[in-house]
């Protein structure tokens, strides 16, 4: 994987920042935010809780997409009056772009609505409203077919898809990235796109950022060890209390 990084670096404005203030509670931000990103895609892994998503919302609302979905063309949320998070963050860009998209998996189903008022737009998703397929069929949808050059932020894009369509995505991460006209952020919890070749790793954890490897992170630990024995692990895990 070839390329460098749009945005390299990811900080705060001390100045801006809200103590104890939801999300500047949250461990990760209390502790000084400071995340750098040195190759075309960076995965962020971490438990529920760890801040991924939060941040990840906040870097969409600084880089002008909505906090809850879509494009900069498509903000589908009205009287947004901004994120607190996000007006505190400091970007570092070593080419600034304004094309891209930011995923939220839990509310992709509202952008898929808002494209049904915009039926002029669906040739940039395939050429089908994105309800007309099933729920894997339409990431897959939006990821071949609206991801070109940008910045893809992406909170858990495996939500919909089975294993299959996730070695699909990898080979659309691999082949943009390769090209050097894209820059994919990835929060996800999918042991499979973590083994993506020249991607980096940061784990959250305790408010700390690590880079790992993919064989380091639990993810992909926990995942291995349980196909490789399920019945080691089931029968602790469905044993009857009562015997």
């Amino acid at each position: 994987m070839h390329g460098s990084p749009f945005l390299t670096h990811l900080s705060l404005h001390h100045d801006r920042v809200q103590p104890d203030q939801h999300p500047f509670t949250i461990p990760l931000i209390e502790n000084g935010l400071s995340l750098s990103f040195t190759t075309p895609v960076t995965f962020l892994v971490g438990e529920n809780g760890s801040g991924k998503s939060t941040v990840l919302e906040a870097l969409a609302w600084a880089t002008g997409f909505g906090m809850y979905g879509g494009s900069r063309d498509h903000q589908f949320v009205s009287g947004d009056e901004g994120h607190a998070l996000g007006r505190a963050l400091q970007l570092t860009w070593r080419q600034r772009v304004t094309d891209g998209f930011f995923l939220r998996a839990e509310t992709f189903h509202q952008f898929s609505s808002h494209l049904i008022d915009l039926e002029s737009t669906f040739a940039r998703y395939g050429g089908r409203s994105l309800h007309e397929q099933s729920h894997g069929e339409a990431f897959l949808s939006l990821f071949e077919n609206r991801f070109e050059d940008g910045l893809y932020i992406l909170d858990e894009p495996e939500a919909a898809l089975s294993p299959q369509r996730q070695l699909a995505f990898m080979q659309i991460l691999h082949s943009l990235a390769g090209q050097g006209i894209a820059q994919f952020i990835i929060a996800t919890h999918s042991p499979m796109l973590l083994c993506l070749p020249g991607a980096r790793v940061l784990e959250l954890e305790d408010g700390n950022v690590t880079e790992v490897s993919y064989r380091e992170t639990e993810h992909y630990r926990l995942s291995r060890d349980f196909l490789n024995d399920p019945d080691r692990y089931l029968r602790h895990l469905l044993a009857d209390d009562a015997s």
